[in-house]
């Protein structure tokens, strides 16, 4: 075989190699027509080169516009807790705290809507100036205070409720005795007084402890001259008594607030009403 044979017989042999393939399988040799159909080459490039010949045949999808946003107010910006005017916070994340909700030896006190209660009756450090040593409870009845005396010209000031006209004390005496829930034993004259307290006399044992009885989840008992003189600072229940003078005599605080006083307060604490 001449040297042009032996060409020619190669060149047979690589054209009839594809053609032996299509017999073998469609999937081998796929046809790309979408770059060959004008049409199709029209579609996907006429949003940015449209040929005038094809823009009968060819719609222009519109593209849509944007829709306009009203330019945002810094108060919609920057989200904050402050009043808009003077700055003050509109609630303090200490109260939060300070009045949540708490578990404590098997009672869960609810939280308290200190946001209902005037705020200078929430408790807080005060600056507070007297001839009281640190460490002395003082209670300002007229102005429903009780202040716990810190160095420095400091003091942690709660908001308490008091007795009613006729029933209040004064004077100074020691808290000689703590209790954490107490049993609440109404005395003697206040039974002759409300008949219906009768079932929590002393002969009867008194009020089980629990979120309804009247001295809350502390008391600190009043001694004067080595004498219980009946009256208490104690937690209670009603929080709308703060700042009122609605009890019988007793210093009440939130059940939250008396729970710290207490932990503060040591035995033979010196106390004066005032």
């Amino acid at each position: 075989m001449t040297l042009a044979a032996r060409h020619l017989s190669r060149i047979a042999a690589l054209i009839s190699l594809p053609l032996m393939a299509g017999g073998l399988s469609g999937c081998i040799l796929v046809t790309d027509t979408s770059r060959m159909n004008p049409d199709v080459f029209v579609q996907e490039t006429a949003p940015v080169f449209l040929n005038p010949a094809y823009a009968a045949q060819v719609p222009v999808q519109p593209q849509p516009v944007p829709e306009r946003q009203p330019i945002p107010q810094k108060r919609d910006l920057y989200q904050t807790q402050f009043h808009q005017t003077y700055g003050i916070p509109v609630s303090n994340p200490v109260h939060r705290a300070y009045y949540a909700s708490l578990r404590d030896d098997g009672f869960t006190l609810p939280a308290i809507p200190y946001s209902r209660i005037d705020a200078r009756y929430l408790r807080q450090e005060v600056d507070y100036r007297t001839n009281e040593a640190p460490g002395t409870i003082v209670v300002d009845t007229k102005a429903r205070f009780l202040y716990f005396v810190q160095p420095n010209g400091k003091a942690i000031r709660y908001g308490v409720g008091i007795g009613r006209d006729g029933f209040a004390w004064s004077g100074r005496g020691v808290i000689q005795w703590k209790a954490k829930w107490p049993r609440w034993t109404p005395p003697n004259d206040m039974v002759q007084r409300q008949p219906e307290l009768a079932k929590f006399s002393a002969a009867q044992g008194g009020a089980m402890p629990g979120l309804n009885n009247p001295l809350g989840a502390r008391a600190l008992y009043i001694f004067k001259d080595g004498k219980d003189t009946l009256y208490r600072v104690h937690g209670t229940p009603d929080w709308q008594s703060i700042g009122k003078a609605t009890s019988s005599g007793c210093v009440r605080l939130l059940n939250q607030d008396v729970i710290d006083l207490f932990d503060r307060v040591p035995s033979n604490t010196p106390i004066v009403v005032i």
